[in-house]
This record gives C-alpha cells, structure tokens and sequence, in this order.
C-alpha cells in the first residue's frame, strides 16, 4: 500500500474546496490523447480513493468522458478536478490542485507509447504502455 496523507486544495478560483482524505503520496503521469487533449498535457495525478469532500459542489460540472469515468471541473474558472471511476468512485485529482504539492513523488507513467516527443520526465518512473494499461485493468 502506498503511503498516503490527507490533503486539501481548490480550483483556480477558489470557488470549489476540496478534502482528500486518503491522497497518495507516489503519483502518476497519463500521456493518453483523451488526458493530454483534456488539459493540453498529461494529466498529473494523485490516486485518492474514494473519500474525497468536496465544497462548493454546485459549481462542479461532471463530462462523462467513457462508459467507466467521468471527469469534473469547475463551472467558474474551468479548473479541471479530478478523473473519477464510476464503479468504485476513486477520485484522481490533478497534483497542482493541492495546497502542499511537496509530499509527492512521481512513480509511474501511464500510456507512455502515446507520449508525443516534444517532453519527457527526468524520473525514474514504471511505464506501462497502453497495451499493458488495458490488460491490467480492461479499460482503455
């Protein structure tokens, strides 16, 4: 199990606050087309479960991105949320959305076959490709 803390940020605007109980300190970097074409780059993330408060929650607009998630952002400012799985409702909230961003480390990298050549990461991070990701967890 990795080592987790709970953690608290907003939005851009500061209108949505949120409390994530069980935020992994070791992250991820998805470089799918759906994540990179949703906020221009990878989607740099936290896995937090499904224990995740929200204030503000009338200014979250949800876009159901696929038959298995949905991705929220904020109906003033557009700052993007969190990537949530309907079926178990785990919550992947983008790092630069926390207060401390100091307790993460970056550990993996998702789709890293879809990653465009113009950027890379100097960590040392597991990399599953797209292929792998799907037979992992059977959802592209």
């Amino acid at each position: 199990m990795n080592e987790v803390f709970e953690g608290n940020g907003s939005c851009l605007c500061g209108a949505i606050r949120f409390t994530a109980s069980n935020a992994e300190k070791s992250i991820g970097a998805c470089h799918c087309k759906m994540c990179r074409k949703w906020g221009g780059g990878p989607l740099i993330g936290a896995h937090c479960g499904s224990d995740v408060s929200f204030f503000g929650g009338e200014k979250i607009s949800i876009y159901n991105s696929s038959d298995w998630a949905e991705r929220g952002f904020c109906k003033l400012c557009g700052s993007h949320l969190f990537y949530r799985l309907k079926e178990n409702m785990h919550h992947f909230i983008p790092v630069g959305l926390f207060e401390d961003q100091n307790q993460f480390v970056l550990e993996r990298q998702s789709y890293i076959d879809k990653k465009p050549s113009y950027y890379s990461f100097s960590n040392n991070t597991h990399d599953m490709t797209g292929v792998e990701m799907i037979e992992k967890y059977g959802k592209s």
